[in-house]
């Protein structure tokens, strides 16, 4: 049996061993969970570092980073999506802190287009970002093989803009979605955290903005994910009052079809327009989670609010002794080398499917927020 190390942080309960190959899968099966979840969505966050200090991610001064050494390297990041695209995964998601941060994001986007599932179709490549390098990245990202954008915009106003984010910096998110739109990148996706007190009086201008730029917005309810832990379930807009704003303006129609993708979605007035509702709090939808998360610097999460990871830099660096047996001395070195490796890193990303819980159990009176913030764990 391959050894799994497993780092746990700030745990609330045991965290589930890893079960044995044979209840797990082996390399190329499809990642099921305890609860027959198939995971098909690998997030891959590419820094914790960003260009901009929202209040509900993290202060603007005293932020601890990522040690430099800690940060998975380019051939680190396509050894784990290989590995887990040739187990069935067909979404990669970059995110961070901000992606377009990263010296070589276009090299990483050109690296993981050009991965193929088993049945050799185009992995989807999709990417988070503020926007505020998109402008001048979007042709050579584009050209590389990123095929979806999800841009965060949580207000027009430029002196709410300022006082969210702590930077003067909407011109440049402006800039970066007008480049967006004149794109063939679809579909297009805004994302607004709705908040009490700085955008839930302008909801409707958000999502008419997303309109005239052929774009679908998505509120998202805020959640415990602040570096700073000062989330506070009072101030949330929730999922409600984001229907009851919108429902003012236009007649709502849910949206069937959901499957494993996050936010619900309701057509405007009928459609082909529709706007999506990611409410993780108050209707989570843990049933049909399909996602992992991969960190800046190499841990396996398998839930947004988990608190533990699964660390695959002991495999990945070769500094996991009992991470393979030896392949044979008849095989070329280096093959069995890279051998060992997948065969060490699939074994990683199946112990961390296995120990899937089955929610996130933010309305248990139990609940930890998570000890990393959403900038270090990846959007």
């Amino acid at each position: 049996m391959v050894a799994v190390p497993v780092v746990l942080t700030r745990p609330r309960r045991p965290s589930p061993r890893a079960s044995a190959p044979d209840e797990t899968g082996r390399p190329g099966d499809p990642l099921v969970d305890r609860f027959g979840r198939v995971h098909r969505d690998l997030r891959i966050s590419l820094t914790d570092r960003c260009s901009l200090r929202c209040t509900y991610c993290m202060p603007e001064q005293g932020n601890e980073w990522l040690a430099r050494t800690s940060i998975l390297t380019l051939d680190e990041i396509e050894r784990v999506a290989r590995v887990a695209a040739a187990s069935g995964v067909t979404t990669f998601r970059l995110t961070g802190g901000e992606p377009l941060l990263r010296p070589d994001i276009v090299e990483v986007v050109r690296r993981l287009a050009a991965i193929r599932t088993p049945g050799g179709a185009r992995i989807d490549l999709a990417m988070t970002t503020n926007g505020i390098r998109l402008a001048e990245l979007l042709g050579p990202l584009q050209a590389a093989g990123l095929r979806r954008l999800n841009i965060s915009i949580d207000t027009l106003d430029r002196d709410r803009f300022r006082a969210l984010t702590r930077r003067d910096r909407l011109h440049d998110v402006l800039d970066g979605i007008a480049a967006a739109a004149a794109s063939d990148l679809r579909p297009l996706k805004l994302n607004a955290v709705a908040m009490r007190g700085v955008n839930d009086d302008h909801l409707v201008e958000l999502v008419e903005f997303a309109l005239a730029h052929d774009a679908q917005l998505r509120f998202i309810e805020q959640m415990p994910l602040d570096a700073g832990h000062t989330w506070n379930r009072a101030s949330m807009v929730t999922r409600s009052e984001i229907l009851d704003a919108l429902g003012a303006r236009w007649t709502l129609t849910p949206v069937p079809g959901r499957g494993g993708a996050p936010a619900e979605k309701w057509a405007l007035d009928g459609g082909p327009a529709t706007v999506g509702v990611i409410a993780s709090v108050t209707a989570p939808f843990c049933g049909q989670c399909d996602r992992l998360r991969l960190t800046a610097d190499g841990q396996l999460r398998n839930c947004l609010f988990s608190t533990g990871e699964y660390d695959l830099l002991p495999v990945l660096r070769g500094t996991d002794a009992g991470a393979a047996a030896d392949a044979g001395a008849e095989v070329d070195a280096g093959i069995a080398a890279d051998a060992r490796t997948g065969a060490a890193v699939d074994a990683v990303l199946r112990a961390c499917v296995a120990g899937k819980l089955p929610g996130h159990a933010i309305d248990d009176p139990s609940f930890l927020q998570p000890a990393r913030g959403m900038n270090a764990i990846g959007g």
